[in-house]
């Protein structure tokens, strides 16, 4: 799929600098840039919780198996 994004002339000089230097088109250096953001935030979205457990850093049965060894 095609799309039009507006960016300024100092963008652009930056990506075909960059694409240059990486031996790539400007579009694959976006399409790279789009695949790193969305993954980004797809990390954050499945780690982003609240509750009581907070920043625990055992996994569910690890603390299952703490607790009840101290009954």
């Amino acid at each position: 799929m095609r799309t039009l994004v507006d960016i300024t002339g100092a963008q652009v000089q930056a990506l075909d600098d960059l694409a240059k230097r990486h031996k790539q088109s400007r579009a694959a250096l976006i399409r790279s840039a789009i695949d790193d953001f969305l993954a980004k935030h797809r990390r954050i979205q499945a780690t982003d919780a609240f509750g009581l457990w907070g920043e625990r850093q055992l996994d569910g049965l690890e603390y299952q198996e703490r607790v009840r060894g101290e009954w």
